[in-house]
């Protein structure tokens, strides 16, 4: 059954840095959705957007009032942008309520946590999507296509890094019992990501060791840095790297033609990609303008989403693997391919 609106209202509940700076400029220039809603504990933030937005009184929430969203028939879709913890109770939540979710990554803290998300939006027959704005992003979209078709020959290693120095901005990414994890699960999912839609397939192995700690006052709780390796049953390996005390910002694939890669690759803009034929080049677009709007048209036309909860499910399963290898220092088997297939592009 099809959605009778034209345009989806989006409530976004969490109103910090990423909500503010990316998701309320997105949803400025998008087609099929736009900001009708606001949740957060703190009340001069609501004022402040809400004057910047003009939205009605009856749109702004709390974290104790925002079960009534439920009653709200201009609100369509929630977009989850809490810290890690807090994902599985508001994805159930607004699920609970009614309304379809999107979640910013990681989905949750535990795989139990995805299964109850799951069976929480198949109880309220709604749709969730994960915030995997990437899925959406030409450049990100050209690796695919290089990858899985073998445009330049069979794939023969992949360097995926992605890190940042975390600066003070958001201090709960470093409490585990916030976060669920360091760079790992901020940056690092993109390189698993990556490494999974690149080539295709599912990695069948990983190995991992935790990066030596040069701030233990302030990495008490979460790693500072990591390295993992997934492996392909076709022999192939994906080194990979994330850390919070140095940027990097590299997506390369090696072929048996020649290498093609992205240098930025995990930005919001500015990214870059060169090939064995040259370099890429694409519009300028809005990654999450795109991804939300993709989100929206998905319920609209009652389609399924590219980026649905079992891959937000299957990635938590292969970072809680890459923090058992690197525990361990064993090599960690991976069983994947009950989840759902890759989308191909």
């Amino acid at each position: 059954m099809q959605n009778s609106k034209e345009k989806l209202g989006v409530a976004l509940v969490g109103l910090g840095e990423y909500a503010t700076q990316q998701l309320m400029p997105a949803l400025e220039q998008t087609k099929y959705c736009y900001l009708a809603g606001l949740v957060s504990g703190s009340p001069d933030k609501l004022k402040k957007y809400q004057a910047a937005f003009g939205l009605p009184d009856n749109n702004l929430y709390n974290y104790e009032s925002f079960d009534r969203i439920r009653e709200n028939s201009a609100i369509d879709i929630v977009y989850i942008v809490l810290p890690n913890a807090l994902h599985a109770e508001y994805a159930i939540r607004a699920a609970e309520a009614g309304k379809q979710v999107i979640c910013e990554k990681p989905m949750a803290m535990s795989m139990d946590e995805c299964s109850r998300i799951i069976k929480a939006v198949e109880l309220a027959g709604v749709r969730f999507s994960m915030g995997y704005r990437l899925h959406f992003d030409p450049f990100n979209k050209e690796m695919m296509r290089l990858g899985q078709q073998e445009v330049f020959g069979p794939l023969t290693s992949l360097e995926l890094k992605n890190s940042m120095f975390i600066g003070d901005s958001s201090p709960w990414r470093l409490d585990v019992n916030l976060s669920g994890g360091g760079p790992l699960v901020n940056n690092g999912i993109y390189c698993v990501q990556a490494a999974i839609y690149i080539t295709g397939k599912f990695p069948v192995a990983v190995a991992a060791n935790f990066a030596p700690v040069t701030d233990a006052n302030r990495f008490r709780e979460v790693e500072e840095g990591i390295q993992w390796t997934l492996f392909f049953d076709n022999g192939l390996e994906a080194r990979c790297e994330s850390s919070y005390s140095k940027e990097q910002n590299l997506m390369h694939a090696n072929a048996e033609h020649g290498r093609f890669q992205l240098q930025p690759a995990y930005a919001y803009t500015g990214l870059k990609g060169k090939t064995p034929a040259g370099t890429m080049r694409f519009k300028t677009i809005n990654q999450q303008a795109l991804q939300m709007d993709d989100f929206a048209q998905c319920i609209l036309a009652n389609k399924e989403t590219r980026v649905p909860a079992e891959m937000g499910m299957r990635d938590v399963e292969i970072m809680q693997a890459i923090y058992n290898a690197a525990d361990s220092g064993k090599k960690i088997a991976l069983n994947l391919q009950h989840y759902a297939p890759i989308p191909v592009y």
